[in-house]
């Protein structure tokens, strides 16, 4: 955006040094918010703009608002100004679950401050979304839902036979047994709800589900770490070593969510 200075599309313009949105000529009465999103549709015509990306873009992740609301009601007094129409859109069309499409045809007016600097020679930094791994997001709802899957299964297999996990209990925390027994069926079953909720939500490629999420995160976190010591219930079983490990990778398993939610955020 740094090398334009307009957009035009019909009898409209859009200046991004004023921050204003002209028909022919005339300044319309249009907020900022509802500006921003309008130029991030018009840097990519055709394509769709994620609702994430709006929310990176416009709502940082410190910044505690009502995000879905917000868009919402930038889109329409977007759409106001422009006389468009969701339901049959000229210029912005919805696109379900996933964001928006700019429909017009766009022109932009170079930045002439930008024409006389010398072009960088040296790369620029790679972008955020560059660091994730490139497989595809349907790959990543899959693992996604496969990790649910895993814990749903340490759960209710922990539920299944309360007297097996009271007798592991007292003998892997002996005075500690009776805390610990109560403490792995109250978590269980917060864990089976959460797990239930983040499966369904990933089934259904709920829009929000990454910003649900970061919300439901640090607790989600504390949950797992809880049950990351659950191989030490079974260690006269497993072997010290084999419950270290399972540990181990339990520990790890938060993190690999939390950047297959980050892939399952992107477009295909």
């Amino acid at each position: 955006m740094g090398t334009v200075s307009k957009y035009q599309f019909d009898e409209f313009e859009a200046d991004l040094k004023a921050a204003e949105l002209r028909r022919n000529g005339t300044r319309l009465k249009l907020q900022l918010q509802p500006f921003q999103v309008l130029v991030a549709l018009l840097e990519r015509p055709k394509d769709v703009v994620t609702r994430e990306e709006l929310r990176q873009r416009l709502w940082p992740q410190d910044t505690f608002v009502d995000f879905d609301h917000g868009l919402n009601t930038a889109m329409v007094k977007l759409r106001d100004v422009l006389g468009d129409s969701a339901f049959k859109p000229k210029y912005i069309e919805t696109i379900a679950k996933r964001g928006y499409r700019f429909l017009g045809a766009v022109t932009m007016t170079p930045d002439p401050s930008m024409a006389t600097l010398p072009q960088p020679t040296v790369e620029t930094a790679a972008s955020p979304e560059t660091e994730l791994p490139r497989a595809s997001r349907t790959t990543a709802r899959i693992l996604f839902s496969l990790a649910q899957i895993m814990y749903l299964i340490f759960y209710l297999c922990a539920l299944f036979n309360l007297d097996q996990l009271f007798r592991a209990a007292n003998a892997a925390w002996r005075g500690a047994g009776h805390i610990v027994f109560v403490v792995c069926i109250v978590t269980a079953l917060v864990g089976v709800a959460v797990r239930l909720y983040l499966l369904s939500a990933t089934a259904m490629d709920y829009h929000l589900l990454g910003e649900k999420y970061r919300v439901l995160f640090p607790a989600l976190f504390a949950l797992d770490m809880l049950w990351a010591l659950s191989p030490f219930l079974i260690y006269d079983r497993l072997g010290l070593g084999l419950a270290l490990g399972s540990a181990a990778a339990l520990i790890y398993m938060p993190f690999v969510q939390r950047v297959l939610m980050k892939m399952m955020g992107r477009s295909d």
